[in-house]
């Protein structure tokens, strides 16, 4: 190997390695968080869709978002906790509005989307993007269920089951503690 080739390969691994510092740099923001963003449907206060936009991941520590959740808000978005039934405030809710993430503002559901489960817990056949929510299997308490989470903060809103109405057969039983409704043509605060 003469000297060009050695320099050649040296350069090029150097090149590699700043390149990666440089992707774990741009990964982080400057509390060393992931920066990572997420697609997330846009809506505008009547409910119609706008688009979709690429936004930051909302990532906080638990001390931060215990600073702005209420203890019940924490246990169920940061730790999966779950209200009991009929004690949130929108299990009964039957006022014209969309339901937005109480941990990042994002728009989840549509109360046209809303029925009457008879479980206690707000309801809904669909959420107003696939987009804006995360479905996983969740394998605690010894049975299989699919977990919903908002994509842009990770709060966990509740579960989906298969024994809801047409036209989707789903019942998106959610917690009211993950939720803030809005009025129709109203913009959340």
């Amino acid at each position: 190997m003469n000297n060009k080739t050695m320099y050649r390969r040296g350069f090029l691994t150097s090149l590699a390695a700043g390149a990666g510092i440089w992707s774990l740099a741009a990964a982080t923001d400057k509390t060393g968080r992931s920066a990572k963003t997420v697609r997330v449907a846009q809506f505008d206060a009547n409910g119609n869709r706008t688009g979709v936009e690429e936004v930051p991941k909302v990532v906080k520590s638990d001390d931060e978002w215990r600073k702005q959740l209420s203890p019940e808000q924490f246990d169920v978005t940061r730790k999966e906790g779950t209200e009991r039934a009929g004690s949130g405030k929108y299990a009964f809710n039957h006022a014209d509005g969309l339901y937005h993430c109480i941990g990042c503002n994002t728009v989840l559901f549509d109360s046209k989307t809303k029925f009457e489960s008879g479980t206690g817990w707000p309801s809904f056949y669909q959420p107003l993007a696939k987009e804006n929510v995360v479905e996983t299997t969740d394998r605690a308490f010894g049975m299989e269920r699919t977990k919903v989470n908002c994509v842009r903060c990770d709060a966990h809103l509740g579960h989906v089951f298969d024994d809801g109405p047409k036209p989707t057969g789903l019942r998106y039983c959610m917690n009211s503690a993950s939720l803030n409704f809005v009025p129709r043509g109203k913009t959340a605060a």
